[in-house]
């Protein structure tokens, strides 16, 4: 018989409506779910830790890195097939990325959530754990990295995004799709990821990365904040293709000349950020300067992916290049 460890974490999964403030917290139901998936998935042995309770907004980077450790020593030391995580959505995405970049395991890890409470009408967290549960079952899902699985369909940790803030079906991998679905009990894969593995396994997040989001007149002023807080890097969501406005290329100058790595991502959800435009501020301009490029990453991995390099004391321009 197969074991599957699930390690509760909070989120909506394990929320319920309070009557004194008329809304939604956290309350611990994971023996509810556990024994109501019992009676739905036969000859499976469930074990669960509870790692924390609390909604998504409140997992750090460095939960991240505590999940990833405890991942890996389960595995070590217990015959377990594989690990579902119970995860708030509104960060699921970059833990799920996060564990992708930190583990080296063969065998599955799925996230799940819900985008209900417990007691709301159309609770999805069931029906949603189940399904996570049959992704870490199946021998396909082995050596396909970290999945993320709601709604019926499974995706790649790497490709996919929260894109509705209530719809059921708000994770997708908007460029390429799901990998696979599970109809009623059976796992079915479409298709590979489309990226290559890579394995980033610091010991300890003690880099600072933050998020700058590119608007039509951006000045980029706020650079000088980060720099005096000493950060170790700075992502810029940039605009298209991996372009500034003009005004902003000196700040970015004086971070480099701080020795503060600068990766490029877009605000379009979808494409590669590219070395297409020579104008100042363009992403061959940038990238002459020694900015880095994200790829196709979303702000929120490619922090969180240079957060692991600089705290392995690694050179960002090995993991950052553009294509």
């Amino acid at each position: 018989m197969k074991t599957i460890l699930l390690i509760f974490t909070g989120g909506t999964i394990s929320m319920s409506y309070d009557k004194v403030v008329s809304k939604s917290v956290v309350h611990d139901n994971h023996d509810e779910l556990l024994k109501k998936v019992a009676a739905k998935i036969e000859n499976v042995n469930l074990e669960s830790i509870i790692y924390s309770l609390v909604p998504s907004p409140s997992i750090t980077p460095n939960d991240m890195l505590e999940i990833g450790k405890l991942i890996e020593k389960k595995f070590a030391t217990k015959n377990i097939s594989g690990v579902v995580i119970t995860h708030g959505t509104d960060t699921l995405e970059e833990t799920a990325y996060f564990l992708d970049l930190f583990l080296n395991e063969k065998k599955p890890v799925v996230l799940t959530g819900s985008m209900r409470n417990f007691d709301e009408v159309g609770y999805d967290g069931f029906s949603n754990l189940v399904s996570a549960i049959l992704v870490a079952l199946s021998p396909e899902s082995n050596n396909r990295g970290v999945l993320v699985c709601l709604n019926d369909e499974i995706n790649s940790a790497v490709e996919v995004m929260k894109t509705h803030t209530l719809a059921l079906d708000t994770f997708k991998s908007l460029e390429f799709g799901p990998l696979g679905l599970v109809d009623e009990k059976t796992v079915i894969y479409y298709r590979d990821a489309t990226y290559e593995k890579e394995h980033i396994k610091p010991t300890e997040l003690d880099k600072r990365v933050e998020i700058i989001k590119v608007v039509s007149g951006e000045d980029g002023k706020i650079i000088d904040f980060y720099i005096n807080e000493k950060v170790s890097g700075i992502i810029i969501e940039s605009l298209g293709r991996g372009n500034v406005p003009k005004i902003m290329v000196p700040q970015i100058k004086k971070a480099l000349k701080h020795n503060i790595s600068v990766v490029i991502t877009s605000r379009c959800p979808m494409g590669l950020v590219r070395d297409t435009y020579a104008y100042e501020g363009g992403g061959y301009h940038l990238k002459n300067l020694g900015v880095l490029s994200g790829g196709s990453l979303a702000s929120e991995k490619a922090r969180l992916k240079l957060m692991a390099i600089l705290s392995l004391n690694l050179d960002p321009k090995d993991f950052f290049s553009y294509n």
